[in-house]
């Protein structure tokens, strides 16, 4: 077949997302029964005009030919008329989908020096300024889409960008990644912002605190009552409305305050196979932190590196501070979190979701379809997907600027320098106990990074570690109970060398897979001094949409029948069905 022109390119369908009244639709809503049998025209003539490549026989009789021994429903040439008919109804489903729309938040355009947007790895002058050409020709080369036009971006350094064109891939399963939405980010000057980076401040400032000592240090309380007292503060409050130390640095997803701060999946010893793997992690040295100077800061805005590598502490501890959360995120493996964490699920032999299949069933078990082997799969299957659909948002909508960026927007303006930049912040940030801490402590006003090189050279909404964990969040979901109580939870240490029994309310599955989901996200966000809480929790939300019309469009392709529900992460349900 020829390839395509631009023009005759697949435009896809839509889910219209967050809108919490607009449900994804339910693309498995046929049933897998409906394409079988509907050996019409188009098939006919796909096969006739070669739009179906016949494979040669692995094994050949005296024609070279293959003799058919099978025994099925269908024979061979129905079968293959049905697999043509079951693929093009799922892509006409997804192209009959209404478009979505992709607002920004405005500051790209607002701002002049471009002091708000993503411009890492470009050359800036020694206040943190992008080259306004260098810039021009990023926005070129994501406008073209042409290859030789991300080659021809100027650096500032020797750090290169991460992967743009990941965001122009297309997908073969699932909505396609353009056809998703999220809201735009907070203004760089608003109070949401603010509160934001007040939190990212305060979060510097107890890198080192382990969770279980939060409700008697004083600094946590601070956090905690300064948090409490902003306006623009998005997080988790109690019964009362308060923010208290239980609710610090936590998801609002229901049962992710309840208990221990670190998921159960990330603590519970288990195996891969015959291979133990007891949860202990490498992670930093106390008190390193980076990016504290402003000539460090702009050398790594070019690109550039200071030399300075992280300090292994050389015992392996389980994840207690948010240090330890940072670490482990600064080297884990896309989905690794949500792999091991399937291994914990089968390792205590978590209850199948009720909607499979195979539960009760008397003679059969499943394997390949609705098994392990399926479970496995499927977790690695839609990371990888959501990482393309997050990828497109990052470059080619939002390009929202990095936590350092606002931290050293904050510097210029406490020091006096804010003529400098075109980009101002709400006082909420410039007047807050966490700001005077952070320069008692290092002398500058920049946001203490966890990493030497800060954040990575891509831009900073969503998170792609939010996008694959609500993805694969939501398939764990598929595959397991979420009402699953665990039966003997426990709590690190506060050195992270022991577990000790938890004694307190009931940590269910959906509560946890929620708090795993931040834990990772947060670590790598919050914790780290990379991402702000909404990028996180834009990201968790969209990974969720994104896996959900992956499963609808992988429903009608299992023979068994069946209909499966889950909870989703604001509450309401989401079930995927190949009945009719």
């Amino acid at each position: 077949m020829k390839p395509l022109t631009p023009a005759e390119q697949p435009t896809g369908g839509a889910v219209d997302f967050p809108q919490a009244d607009r449900p994804v639709p339910n693309i498995a809503s046929r049933s897998r029964r409906s394409f079988l049998g509907k050996l019409g025209g188009a098939a006919t003539m796909a096969m006739a005009t070669g739009a179906i490549t016949t494979l040669e026989p692995l094994i050949a009789g005296k024609s070279g030919y293959a003799e058919a021994q099978e025994v099925g429903p269908l024979t061979d040439q129905q079968r293959q008329a049905a697999s043509f008919n079951l693929r093009v109804a799922q892509a006409t489903i997804q192209d009959n989908l209404p478009l979505v729309s992709h607002p920004d938040n405005g500051d790209e355009e607002l701002y002049a020096d471009k002091g708000a947007t993503f411009t890492k790895c470009l050359p800036h002058d020694n206040f943190g300024r992008v080259d306004l050409n260098a810039y021009a020709s990023l926005i070129n080369a994501l406008s073209t889409g042409n290859p030789s036009d991300f080659d021809a971006i100027p650096l500032g350094g020797t750090r290169t960008l991460n992967n743009p064109q990941a965001g122009l891939a297309y997908d073969l399963e699932g909505t396609d990644g353009h056809n998703f939405t999220v809201a735009p980010p907070p203004v760089m000057s608003g109070s949401q912002l603010a509160a934001e980076l007040v939190e990212m401040y305060w979060a510097a400032l107890l890198r080192d605190l382990p969770f279980i000592n939060y409700a008697t240090n004083s600094g946590a309380i601070a956090a905690a009552a300064e948090l409490n007292g902003l306006s623009g503060y998005a997080g988790p409050r109690n019964g009362s409305g308060q923010v208290t130390t239980n609710e610090l640095f936590r998801g609002s997803v229901t049962g992710e305050t309840v208990g221990p701060y670190v998921s159960q999946l990330m603590i519970l010893p288990t195996a891969l196979g015959a291979q133990a793997m007891n949860q202990r992690f490498a992670t930093y040295a106390r008190g390193v932190d980076y990016l504290t100077d402003f000539n460090s800061y702009v050398l790594i805005q070019n690109g550039g590196s200071t030399g300075d590598v992280n300090v292994l502490d050389p015992v392996a501890r389980y994840l207690r501070d948010g240090r330890d959360l940072a670490a482990w995120t600064h080297v884990d493996v896309l989905y690794q979190a949500y792999f091991t964490a399937l291994l914990v699920l089968s390792g205590i032999a978590a209850p199948l979701n009720p909607g499979n299949p195979y539960v009760g069933n008397p003679t059969q078990v499943g394997f390949g379809t609705f098994g392990a082997p399926d479970f496995a799969a499927t977790v690695g299957e839609v990371a990888q997907r959501a990482l393309q659909a997050v990828w497109f948002q990052k470059w080619f909508v939002h390009r929202r600027a990095r936590p350092e960026v606002a931290g050293a927007i904050a510097h210029l303006i406490k020091t006096g320098q804010g003529s400098e930049t075109d980009v101002t912040l709400s006082n909420d940030v410039l007047s807050s106990k966490a700001i005077g801490d952070i320069f008692r402590e290092h002398g500058s006003y920049l946001l203490p990074q966890a990493f030497p090189e800060g954040s990575p050279t891509h831009p900073s909404y969503p998170t792609g570690h939010g996008m694959v964990g609500g993805a694969c969040i939501t398939v764990l979901k598929f595959f397991f109970d979420g009402t699953f109580v665990f039966p003997n939870p426990m709590v690190p240490n506060a050195a992270g060398t022991a577990l000790t029994p938890y004694s307190g309310p009931a940590l269910t599955l959906n509560g946890e897979l929620a708090k795993l989901g931040h834990n990772v996200t947060f670590g790598h966000g919050i914790h780290a001094g990379i991402h702000y809480r909404s990028d996180s929790d834009a990201s968790l939300a969209l990974g969720e949409a994104l896996a959900i019309s992956i499963l609808q469009d992988k429903a009608p392709t299992y023979n068994e029948p069946f209909s499966i529900t889950i909870t989703k992460f604001d509450g309401t349900t989401a079930t995927i069905t190949n009945e009719s």
